[in-house]
């Protein structure tokens, strides 16, 4: 790193978080001043990260870039240390553009919209900050980062069963993070009279198998929570079933991401002799994923939570990409995670669109809406069509390079890849059978509930923005794929590479 450098990442994980305490300064009551200060300080921020990425992240080189590191907490050998490279660019854009979009979406928030605010620029931080973090310990601190505004963001905004959701999030999420925690310090401490929690020290560092193994396992447990992967699952349903939607876009668009970001970047990078042994076994739980989680959806009244097991099935496509140890099938996992991140908010956005309109959220009440709300009724037509893998969208593009994935890696059998498409190619096939199910009862058919709700206007002009803000890089990626690919191809060749193709 050059001795004068722009500590860029820095002022970008601590932008939000501190522009946020200035909104306690704001009149309890200026609800107005306090959303646009807050869309002011997300556009920044996006536009900042856009320019910084695009003039100085150079897309050929695999190794860190705009790296920094400060001397922190010298009794534990604790730097700040951050840097980006191809695998977080695009999470960091993601973060930058949902969470934009989501403080857009939260327009109609007025309780408490100081505190409102501010968790979301405190999310907004952390996440940009693990994305960005080179150090295990300050990996673990943004990850924890996360838990207090998501659980207040939904025990204070959320549904009926909002203390239930919120508790339910909090204990299985908090649960997790103990082994994260136990795990980093396992490793910083292992072999090493001073204890170092440097990806890139610990990145080269031998364990025996069996020690290897434990530490496997236990950041495992922890990302299969936040993936999630089943049967740990069971706290996203019920938390997107009660959350407001803004923070379901959140949810979706970026906090699930994390946890297939950290089975890269920690199990794959730090631990890959473990990830050999047990990727054809996470290729198993991944395919079985795919068709429980979609089965599953069949089952959901709520609208929300029929979504919600619609994210459960595409994260099996993740943890089939990371599992596949293939450049395709990781570069694949690497373009869902920006796919869905785009689609599943957009989808939760129009679910809480709706909701504000009709005050229904489960689909046996719904039914003949698409008439009243034409322009409601094509935006969830067209992002459920990318949700199911349609030609010209991301969607379909990132389940495509997974399957190549998997056909084309070394680590399984013939008849073992012949199996997995093939579960795979059935869940494909169950997807548009809910989703279409689901926009059969939403919006065809008869008004079942003649409330004072029939005679409602159609999306106005900020959830058409919001919309078509969404869509525009959905299609975007789903015609030319290598502008996510681009940014992480030189990335996976060399995390493949170094760490499996030895």
């Amino acid at each position: 790193m050059n001795s004068f450098s722009f500590p860029w990442l820095t002022l970008f994980v601590v932008l939000p978080i501190s522009a946020g305490c200035l909104i306690f300064l704001f009149p309890h009551k200026g609800n107005k001043i306090i959303r646009w200060y807050t869309l002011f300080i997300c556009l920044l921020e996006l536009l900042l990260i856009t320019y910084v990425f695009s003039n100085k992240f150079q897309l050929d080189n695999p190794l860190l870039q705009l790296s920094e590191g400060y001397k922190w907490i010298k009794i534990f050998h604790f730097d700040w240390r951050l840097g980006i490279d191809g695998l977080s660019i695009g999470p960091i854009l993601l973060t930058g553009f949902i969470t934009t979009l989501a403080t857009l979406a939260a327009w109609p928030v007025t309780r408490d919209s100081r505190l409102f605010h501010f968790l979301m620029l405190a999310m907004y931080s952390g996440q940009i900050g693990l994305f960005s973090s080179q150090d295990l310990l300050l990996f673990f601190i943004m990850w924890e980062l996360e838990l207090i505004p998501v659980y207040l963001l939904i025990s204070m905004w959320g549904g009926k069963k909002r203390l239930y959701s919120a508790t339910k999030f909090i204990l299985y999420t908090a649960g997790s993070s103990l082994f994260l925690l136990i795990g980093a310090f396992g490793i910083a401490l292992y072999g090493s009279k001073v204890p170092t929690f440097n990806f890139e020290i610990l990145a080269n560092q031998p364990y025996p198998v069996a020690l290897e193994i434990l530490f496997y396992l236990g950041f495992f447990i922890a990302f299969a929570v936040k993936l999630p992967i089943i049967p740990l699952h069971t706290w996203l349903p019920d938390t997107h079933g009660e959350a407001h939607y803004s923070t379901c876009m959140l949810l979706a668009g970026i906090l699930l991401k994390m946890g297939a970001y950290g089975l890269v970047r920690i199990n794959m990078e730090l631990l890959p002799h473990a990830h050999s042994i047990f990727s054809p076994f996470l290729v198993i739980i991944g395919a079985i994923q795919i068709i429980y989680a979609a089965l599953t959806s069949f089952g959901q009244r709520n609208l929300k939570k029929r979504i919600a097991y619609s994210s459960i099935s595409h994260m099996g496509f993740i943890l089939i990409g990371i599992s596949s140890i293939s450049d395709l099938g990781l570069n694949g996992a690497i373009f869902q995670i920006i796919s869905h991140g785009f689609i599943g908010a957009a989808l939760f956005f129009l679910v809480g669109t709706t909701f504000d309109r009709k005050r229904l959220v489960y689909l046996d009440e719904m039914g003949g809406i698409g008439t009243s709300m034409p322009k409601l009724f094509t935006l969830f037509s067209i992002f459920s069509l990318a949700s199911l893998a349609l030609p010209g969208m991301s969607g379909f593009f990132s389940e495509l390079i997974v399957f190549l994935g998997i056909i084309s890696t070394p680590k399984l059998v013939l008849i073992s890849k012949i199996l997995i498409c093939f579960i795979m190619a059935i869940g494909m096939i169950l997807t548009p059978m809910y989703l279409l199910s689901m926009l059969r009862q939403m919006f065809y058919g008869y008004k079942l509930v003649n409330n004072g709700y029939s005679y409602c206007f159609d999306s106005g002009p900020r959830e058409l923005f919001v919309s078509l803000a969404i869509l525009f890089p959905v299609l975007g990626i789903g015609i030319y794929p290598d502008f996510v690919l681009s940014l992480s191809v030189e990335k996976v060749e060399s995390i493949l590479s170094v760490y499996f193709y030895k």
